[in-house]
């Protein structure tokens, strides 16, 4: 791991850094010294590790839980080349947005082709951050994403066994069921029942596919986009249940 920079504003550290080829970034609070969970953010497809909804769900799980909180960039994506595995789904895409036909399943396999390059990249990034003093590997680890970040985020929890949380959500295809079988920590699984590109029909047999016992559904009307603000609330109170909590003094 290579750190590239440092801001401080309101109380949250900001330290730009990369593992490998992928760029990252870890927000911590400005005290940070004794280790604490480590939450990874996984950003959709429209988005990268620094657009301005993940730095704001960030903000909100270190300034209220006091925890790291980290997200990288997708092969591909936040100005990462694209890699020439994907040139055949973007050519179909762009036929298929042409013929005004549904996404949902070329998105979906070539979630697959991004989930195998950024999953290790992922891996290695939890190791490198779980050996700093102020994050360590006892505080407990969660993943937050979806969209493309659950197309990557279910194999990754799936594969990792450091993580103990997740929130995931706003895909299904039958590409994800089998990792999704695998998975037995805590979920909290999002869902639009009116999702344009994922059909609720999809996203809930993903649902019922995953493995674990403790999981939840929250669905709300609306499309793709246009999940509700209040489960940023209830997803930073999930991880305060089902990670370890942090004491001020260690702030």
């Amino acid at each position: 791991m290579r750190f590239i920079s440092q801001t401080l504003t309101d109380g949250v550290t900001e330290r730009l850094f990369t593992v490998g080829d992928a760029p990252g970034v870890v927000w911590a609070p400005a005290q940070a010294a004794d280790p604490r969970p480590l939450v990874l953010l996984g950003h959709g497809g429209s988005q990268h590790r620094t657009a301005p909804r993940v730095v704001a769900r960030a903000r909100r799980l270190v300034t209220e839980n006091g925890y790291a909180v980290a997200a990288i960039d997708v092969p591909g994506w936040g100005g990462r080349p694209v890699p020439a595995e994907y040139e055949p789904f973007n050519a179909e895409l762009g036929e298929l947005i042409a013929a005004g036909k549904p996404l949902g399943d070329a998105f979906a396999r070539r979630g697959v082709v991004a989930a195998a390059l950024a999953v290790p990249e992922w891996q290695a990034t939890i190791d490198a951050l779980t050996a700093l003093d102020w994050i360590g590997p006892g505080g407990g680890v969660g993943y937050w994403g979806v969209s493309l970040g659950s197309a990557i985020g279910v194999p990754l929890v799936a594969a990792e066994p450091r993580i103990g949380a997740a929130v995931l959500g706003l895909i299904g295809h039958e590409t994800l069921e089998e990792a999704a079988r695998r998975i037995t920590v805590p979920v909290r699984f999002l869902l639009q029942w009116d999702d344009e590109i994922f059909p609720r029909e999809w996203g809930l047999a993903l649902f019922g596919a995953i493995g674990s016992a403790d999981k939840t559904l929250h669905a709300n009307p609306g499309g793709h986009t246009a999940t509700p603000t209040f489960e940023v609330d209830s997803s930073v109170r999930f991880f305060r249940r089902h990670l370890r909590k942090v004491t001020s003094h260690s702030w």
